[in-house]
């Protein structure tokens, strides 16, 4: 019997395909892994799931040598303990494939999607090649479409493309990692360093806003600020230069306007259309969605991604900022409006000519991101967050310009102008369409005519000083790498973790830190090529080529070899050097991390946190060891940092415990006095409860009783339902921050 063998890049996607093409569908399990064997038309298919990257390039002889180049394709679980589980995928498919004479990639139709589909092709199916499924949602019009039409063949193009960007980031990536890593271990600071192709641009970016920032010299200004009234509404206006660089010119129109009041000598009235906007692509969802709700770029790739491989939206990793009215525009809406919370919006919607304001970005793969109509189940809250943000979206693309109109009043103040103005929102067009997202300030005048006078209450003389540049948000480098041409939609967000993780830059609010400043500054000192820009952006160009079969894969490969060898040649020169930088940084960077505050016994050591390898822990120590031996316990885990305050009863330092969302301020000193009298009161009412003196019922569940538990933080108390009930209250009463989360 002739089997057809389906390759799907996640579980949840085959179980999705089986169901869209199966007049009749059988589940087996094999070792865990769950695949599915259909009959559809009288033809008996298998669709068997991968589980993301089954295969990773690595070095055929493991060393911590570079340049290393002798590389190959190799199954993940061989090179990471941590991926075993891969195995059991691989040896399904490798047993199905044996069965089958049909081969099919439905992967995700981008660039990771057809290398993982190429991979699973030629290592475990050992076939040269297979037909290939295109799709940009899981829903099941779309998938019987998908393989009613695919190719005879895999898209050789962006399979070679992948191949190249997987062969790239490895070779630089860990030939430049390895070389960092070694200087620096050579100067006895046992430190694991990382650069890459990408990596090491982006941070060379954000190092030279940093260093914009650190040598900006603020300058000082004026500013006349008129704070006025027209019969009984405020009016603010400020004076027409706007800015003052020389006092003495600013008081002195402060001294010709005291105590005379105003007329308006100008009223102009303009309107602008403010357009709707454009359909998401991911750069577009992952900034909104920062500026909204917080999320990072990599937490809203993956929510999404999660709610594509669920059927609710389309394809996420897209550059495109177009619908296309093949996919069903009337359709998608009909089905959204079963969904009470957006039934009137719909009908809105459907009002309209149906034709979204589309934007100028395209993607050859997929077009922008939309809501597919299908009902979500069991959302958790930041999910719903972000498929509403979708869906409203979605909506305000169709909606009707809005029109903003702005007022602006010109005062004259004994020959001083002064201007009011005022902007709001007069109709609200697709305003209405993407609420609550529709962020502006409505500033509304009073009404304003010729000739009205303005009684001057007070004109002030602001000070203000001119401000450095803005710090990078991870919404707004990621737009920066993207104009920039450097990464991919989909690497980006990746991108900014591994520099988080590395330590090289932190806080919301970008900060690029000593180490991650020495580091660009050293490159670039001896060997400015692993920060070359240009560099990384060709590379970028030649994939582009080799996607469009203009350009061969050895090409690009040997290209990057030449580079290589050429950038290490330079690097080993100067490795002693940049070690010896890079330590000296690392070092620094580690003492202020690790920093807690003045020895409160000796007064001269300082408090670090240091970590005992042999039995994993951590304690507080004065680095005068041995001549002081103040240590103090602290929690295994959770991040510890200084608070920079002192307990207000001991005056022993007080550090910060982030374990979880909330962080806690708690005193080191085990003999604090305050931590004594809580000690007692602890002890009294738990004896009261075990007597049963006291017995309080669980305010929460109304079903429980609470009882009194230990964590790091001290004594609480909490229901005994737990889990079915989460709640927890201090001892002395209050609720706990958690319960409000």
């Amino acid at each position: 019997m002739v089997h057809e063998l389906i390759i799907t890049e996640k579980p949840s996607a085959a179980r999705r395909i089986a169901l869209a093409l199966s007049d009749k569908i059988e589940t087996i399990k094999q070792n865990g892994v769950s695949y599915y064997r259909i009959k559809k038309n009288n033809k008996h298919i298998f669709v068997v799931p991968a589980v993301g990257h089954l295969f990773t390039i690595a070095e055929k002889k493991k060393s911590f040598k570079y340049p290393v180049f002798d590389i190959h394709w190799q199954p993940v679980y061989k090179d990471n303990k941590n991926s075993l589980y891969a195995k059991k995928y691989s040896d399904l498919i490798k047993k199905v494939a044996k069965q089958s004479s049909s081969f099919v990639v439905a992967c995700d139709y981008d660039i990771e999607g057809e290398v993982i589909g190429l991979n699973v092709i030629r290592f475990l199916c050992n076939q040269k090649d297979a037909k290939r499924m295109k799709f940009s949602t899981l829903t099941k019009p779309d998938l019987i479409e998908a393989y009613q039409k695919m190719s005879k063949t895999l898209d050789w193009g962006q399979a070679k493309a992948g191949e190249a960007r997987h062969y790239l980031d490895w070779m630089y990536g860990i030939n430049l990692s390895r070389a960092l890593t070694l200087a620096i271990r050579k100067q006895k600071a046992y430190r694991t360093m990382s650069s890459g192709r990408v990596q090491g641009p982006a941070l060379q970016i954000m190092a030279e806003r940093e260093k914009e920032i650190q040598t900006f010299k603020p300058k000082k200004y004026w500013q006349l600020q008129l704070l006025g009234k027209k019969g009984s509404a405020d009016i603010e206006a400020w004076h027409y230069k706007d800015k003052f660089w020389d006092e003495k010119e600013a008081s002195q129109i402060l001294a010709k306007t005291k105590g005379h009041n105003g007329t308006i000598i100008d009223v102009t009235k303009t309107e602008k259309k403010q357009p709707p906007p454009y359909p998401f692509d991911l750069t577009t969802l992952q900034t909104e969605s920062y500026h909204l709700f917080g999320f990072s770029p990599k937490r809203t790739l993956d929510i999404a991604q999660d709610l594509y491989s669920r059927g609710y939206i389309s394809y996420p990793r897209t550059s495109s900022q177009q619908l296309s009215l093949k996919i069903g525009l009337k359709k998608i809406l009909n089905n959204l409006m079963k969904q009470s919370l957006y039934t009137e919006l719909c009908q809105a919607v459907l009002k309209t000519k149906l034709l979204p304001n589309n934007g100028k970005k395209t993607d050859p793969a997929h077009p922008a991101i939309y809501p597919t109509g299908i009902t979500p189940k069991t959302l958790e809250q930041n999910q719903k967050k972000l498929y509403d943000l979708i869906v409203k979206r979605f909506f305000a693309t169709f909606g009707e310009p809005a029109i903003r109109q702005t007022i602006t009043a010109k005062i004259d103040v004994n020959s001083e102008f002064f201007i009011a103005r005022g902007t709001r929102t007069i109709e609200k067009g697709w305003h209405t369409l993407y609420q609550p997202y529709v962020k502006l300030k409505e500033e509304t005048l009073p009404k304003l005519e010729l000739k009205d006078n303005i009684h001057v209450k007070k004109i002030n003389k602001i000070e203000k000083q001119t401000e450095p540049p803005r710090r990078f948000t991870q919404a707004t480098i990621i737009r920066e790498l993207e104009k920039r041409n450097l990464g991919t939609k989909a690497t980006r967000a990746q991108i900014i973790e591994n520099l988080y993780n590395r330590e090289y830059i932190i806080g919301k609010s970008i900060e690029v830190t000593k180490l991650g400043m020495k580091t660009i500054e050293t490159l670039k000192k001896y060997c400015p090529d692993i920060i070359d820009e240009e560099l990384t952006k060709s590379f970028e160009e030649d994939m582009e080529k080799i996607r469009k079969h203009k350009l061969g894969l050895k090409k690009i490969l040997d290209k990057a070899e030449q580079e290589l060898i050429h950038v290490l040649n330079i690097f080993k020169k100067h490795e002693a050097e940049i070690g010896k930088e890079l330590a000296k940084a690392y070092l620094e960077t580690e003492r202020e991390k690790s920093y807690i505050g003045v020895c409160p016994v000796c007064k001269k050591g300082e408090l670090h946190v240091l970590h005992n390898k042999k039995n994993n822990s951590r304690f507080i120590a004065c680095n005068r060891y041995p001549k002081c031996k103040t240590t103090f316990n602290i929690p295994r885990s959770g991040e510890v940092k200084s608070t920079g305050k002192s307990c207000d009863v001991c005056g022993y330092p007080v550090i910060q415990v982030r374990k979880g969302k909330i962080p806690k301020q708690i005193c080191i000193n085990k003999q604090c006095k305050s931590k004594k009298s809580d000690d007692i009161m602890v002890r009294k009412e738990e004896s009261e409860m075990k007597r049963h003196i006291v017995e309080e019922e669980c305010p929460k569940c109304k079903e429980g009783i609470l009882i009194i538990k230990k964590s790091m933080y001290g004594h609480f108390l909490a229901c005994n339902r737990f889990p079915k009930c989460r709640y927890t209250q201090n001892i002395k009463g209050e609720p706990l921050k958690e319960d409000f989360t």
